[in-house]
């Protein structure tokens, strides 16, 4: 039975909105854990003109598939093998890459990895566009995203809302500037770092 998720099928049009204007000018895309396919197919979809690189670890690699295989889109790579911490990734050059609802789902080390690895793989001017809730200042900005860190650390102790000023270092230390920060629906933001030319 082909997995789903209510809050893909509610954010996908919200996050539509800002990718319209990120992606452009964006001709390849890595999304960094695709978990049930439905983004993967949805956005493939709206940008017919880009490769779409579905990826995730092994146990969300056949419903991911199955997405695919009753779509009848025929832009989307994939689905890749992709560990964050791999020392290795499958993709090499992007100009684009998005990732929704993983930075709170993984230890720290991991988050750093994962903007160590984009860094990598993106080309000048690329752009990573990063969904989910974040902190600001050290605090939540709800209760329910107080709540829902409260409810990861008790299922994952290394897991946990990620507060915005440490990934902003993460991705000056990548080689990434910040671009825009836009509010979401139910507490969340979609971040856009933008890869700096090397000179």
């Amino acid at each position: 039975m082909k997995p789903f998720a209510e809050s893909s099928e509610q954010n996908k049009l919200p996050i539509l909105e800002v990718l319209k204007r990120s992606f452009k000018n964006t001709s390849s895309v890595l999304e960094i854990g695709s978990g049930t396919g439905q983004h993967a197919v949805f956005y493939a979809e709206q940008f017919p003109g880009l490769t779409w690189y579905a990826s995730d670890q092994p146990d969300y690699l056949s419903g991911i598939q199955m997405w695919i295989n009753e779509s009848e889109v025929n832009n989307i790579s994939g689905p890749l093998l992709l560990d964050v911490n791999q020392s290795s990734w499958p993709v090499k050059h992007v100009d684009g890459v998005f990732s929704a609802n993983t930075v709170h789902i993984m230890s720290w080390h991991s988050v750093q990895n994962m903007f160590s690895g984009v860094g990598e793989v993106l080309m000048s001017d690329g752009v990573f566009c990063l969904y989910g809730p974040f902190n600001y200042n050290g605090k939540f900005t709800s209760e329910s995203n107080a709540r829902f860190d409260l409810w990861l650390k008790q299922r994952d102790s290394l897991s946990g809302v990620r507060d915005f000023e440490a990934l902003q270092n993460l991705a000056k230390t990548a080689g990434m500037t910040l671009v825009e920060d836009n509010e979401m629906p139910a507490n969340n933001r979609l971040l856009i770092w933008k890869k700096n030319q090397v000179l």
